[in-house]
């Protein structure tokens, strides 16, 4: 019997064994910000890092965000400001300057 996991726990492991593969995961979906669906895209990828990274607690606790507050702002019907985003991205180690 094959065991399998689904896509979103492939990507974490991913990015969890490979630092790099963030930065790279995170620019590409920055760049498809601009197509239809890319806000969501973006906030995917980036709850993945953040998966990666520790976890939305751990993100949470560093970010200073409620972590409720944060979970909301990046479910897939999240409307984040550009603050938190970058706290966020900041608290995984990452910059947007290093994705954009």
């Amino acid at each position: 019997m094959t065991s399998s996991r689904d896509h979103d726990e492939t990507v974490i492991a991913m990015i969890r064994d490979d630092p790099e593969f963030a930065a790279e995961y995170l620019r590409i979906a920055f760049e498809e910000l601009d197509e239809e669906g890319g806000d969501a895209g973006f906030l995917a990828a980036l709850r993945h890092v953040v998966e990666a990274r520790g976890g939305l607690a751990l993100i949470a606790e560093r970010t200073g965000i409620p972590r409720e507050s944060l979970r909301r702002a990046l479910s897939p019907k999240g409307n984040p400001t550009l603050k938190t985003m970058r706290q966020v991205v900041h608290a995984t180690g990452l910059t947007f300057a290093a994705i954009a």
